[in-house]
């Protein structure tokens, strides 16, 4: 997987977890090398008992298609083009996926991934510096339906970042937790 990317992820809501602890009892007692994570979805699962910490509690954010949008930051915006320490440069070449930073003075202050699928485009890993995040997340929601026009945004997000999303214009929705588990190789 990835960096920071989970490497397990809860996809359907279940009355009884068991099923869902069991895969990831599975997974522990495989003794996969290295860190690895596990998204539940659906914010359903205790896996403290199985030795993971939870990393974080967010919300789903959603945002109907809105092809109407423009940007509102003073900041200058580009598509990212090449890889870089964290990123492989294979990602870049995906037509489905896009990387936006946005500068100011030649500094990159602020920018965002969207991911195209299907039916839906995820915006995720937003960043900004203190006290334009409503504008930043104006601007990703602008950028990206100009790059995936008509289709919705999602993602999930916690703290301030999320009231910057819904102070832009995305809904909260249901609840989400990040688990991790540090796996010494």
């Amino acid at each position: 997987m990835p960096r920071f990317y989970p490497n397990l992820v809860t996809t359907a809501r279940l009355a009884d977890p068991a099923e869902q602890l069991t895969a990831v009892r599975i997974l522990r007692d495989a003794d996969l090398p290295g860190h690895w994570a596990v998204k539940d979805s659906f914010s359903t699962l205790d896996l403290a008992p199985l030795g993971f910490d939870l990393l974080f509690d967010a919300r789903w954010i959603r945002r109907d298609a809105a092809p109407d949008l423009a940007t509102h930051s003073r900041l200058r915006w580009v598509r990212t083009s090449e890889g870089n320490r964290l990123l492989p440069g294979a990602l870049f070449a995906d037509p489905d996926i896009a990387m936006f930073t946005g500068t100011r003075d030649g500094e990159v202050v602020a920018g965002g991934i969207a991911n195209r699928a299907e039916n839906v485009v995820g915006l995720s890993n937003v960043f900004t510096e203190v006290g334009g995040a409503v504008s930043v997340w104006t601007d990703l929601a602008a950028l990206t339906a100009m790059t995936f026009p008509g289709l919705p945004l999602v993602g999930y997000e916690t703290g301030d970042d999320l009231a910057a999303a819904v102070d832009s214009g995305f809904q909260a929705g249901d609840p989400l937790r990040v688990w991790a588990r540090a796996i010494e190789s």
